[in-house]
């Protein structure tokens, strides 16, 4: 069984970038983005202002990445997505709708829960909404593999991360601005509506060709995608770049709003600043960012973006010092969000073109797994680094930890350009 290894360095013209834009495939991309986006600070930002809030101690806050657990183990049930078809919609809209569908329940469930009276119920509301969450990442994920060509994949990351971004203000720019006006509860009802648009676009989007055929068997469909992949040359260096690449950007960003609101910024200041004013930072950053790993190909791009990430992380250093200037929180959430969203995109092209398209939602499943272990695992003692390092020295952490990510670029680089096929 081979794998022929993806072209990464290949170098578009203009009128082929302008051609790939305007694709109604990219469109869906966009709207696919915004659907998987919307639930993901809703467990994450969103519900940290509310226990904030509530009273609830920053160590248990941050504990609470761990019901982010099913992202980094969605490749347990993948396989069942790539063997079985649920309903006449087919193979990948037919699942699709059912985890929207379930995601919407889920969104609701937590609107009744409490940080303060319902500790429990509100962790098991946030646990059920990520596992349907993640549980729809693996299916957009194999959607958008099979529906866009290789040399496509750079550019559909980069709308997708773009949706994605804007699915994440709405929940958690847009629901804290609204936390300043009406109840949480109202605020997560509101929020179980926007998925909507991704319900719509499921309904009305086409099939993928199964050209590439499915597993016929629930043994094929577990067993050989992980043989295909671990049978690669550097299979395992491939894994540990995955999980080391934004490992400091996520322990960064899983802090970001308790450390916005002690340093005395109100929650309409952060809506506003953090995530209306971000928001056009990242939207520029993917937009660019999938310009540019066209132009300059996948290992330029993530190196040049890497290092942009660690700089942009030891803004933070800079704002703690400041304190509550409005400038100073601009400045450094302008860097933050433009240089996330050129990484991610250069990262999330990367990790399509690895994919074999037999077993597209498992392998798609077992590398973004890898690349969300960062924030459930690396997020979860955050919390108590803060209390013991205090703000400045977790930041400095933060910024350090992405070294060893970033080194393993010129290596994988120079061991995958030796190779012509993975065997």
């Amino acid at each position: 069984m081979k794998h022929t290894q993806p072209k990464l360095e290949q170098h578009k013209t203009w009128p082929q970038i302008v051609s790939a834009l305007l694709s109604g495939r990219m469109l869906l991309a966009l709207v696919m983005g915004f659907s998987g986006g919307l639930p993901l600070l809703l467990s994450g930002s969103l519900l940290q202002a509310w226990m904030v809030e509530e009273k609830v101690d920053l160590s248990t806050i941050g504990l609470f990445a761990l019901v982010g657990l099913p992202y980094t183990l969605k490749f347990v049930w993948a396989p069942l997505m790539d063997r079985y078809t649920p309903w006449p919609l087919g193979r990948r809209r037919g699942w699709l709708l059912i985890w929207q569908l379930c995601l919407t329940a889920a969104i609701i469930l937590l609107a009744f829960s409490s940080p303060q009276n319902h500790l429990t119920m509100l962790a098991i509301a946030a646990l059920l909404l990520s596992f349907f969450s993640a549980s729809q990442d693996i299916v957009i994920d194999a959607y958008r593999r099979e529906s866009l060509d290789d040399d496509e994949q750079g550019m559909g990351a980069s709308l997708y991360v773009g949706g994605y971004r804007l699915g994440m203000l709405v929940a958690s720019g847009g629901g804290l601005i609204l936390a300043d006006l009406i109840s949480y509860r109202e605020v997560y009802l509101l929020m179980a509506a926007c998925m909507t648009p991704g319900i719509i676009a499921t309904l009305l989007a086409a099939e993928p060709l199964a050209e590439h055929g499915k597993p016929q068997s629930l043994h094929e469909a577990v067993i050989d995608p992980f043989v295909e992949f671990f049978s690669r040359h550097y299979a395992l260096m491939i894994l540990l770049f995955i999980f080391f690449y934004k490992v400091g950007d996520t322990m960064a960003s899983q802090m970001t709003t308790p450390f916005y609101l002690q340093l005395g910024f109100s929650k309409t200041q952060i809506g506003t600043v953090v995530k209306l004013f971000g928001f056009w930072a990242t939207i520029g950053g993917t937009m660019l960012g999938g310009v540019l790993v066209m132009r300059l190909g996948i290992f330029k791009s993530l190196f040049s973006f890497g290092l942009l990430q660690m700089i942009s992380t030891s803004g933070f250093i800079w704002l703690a010092y400041a304190g509550d200037q409005l400038y100073a929180l601009a400045t450094v959430v302008t860097l933050e969000n433009l240089t996330a969203g050129l990484g991610t995109a250069a990262f999330v092209g990367f990790i399509a073109s690895l994919t074999d398209k037999r077993f597209t939602a498992t392998q798609f499943a077992l590398l973004t797994s890898f690349m969300g272990m960062p924030r459930v695992f690396a997020a979860a003692p955050t919390g108590y680094m803060v209390n013991a390092f205090g703000w400045s020295g977790f930041f400095l952490f933060c910024t350090l930890i992405a070294i060893p990510g970033i080194s393993l670029i010129f290596w994988l680089h120079k061991k995958l350009n030796q190779e012509t096929t993975w065997k």
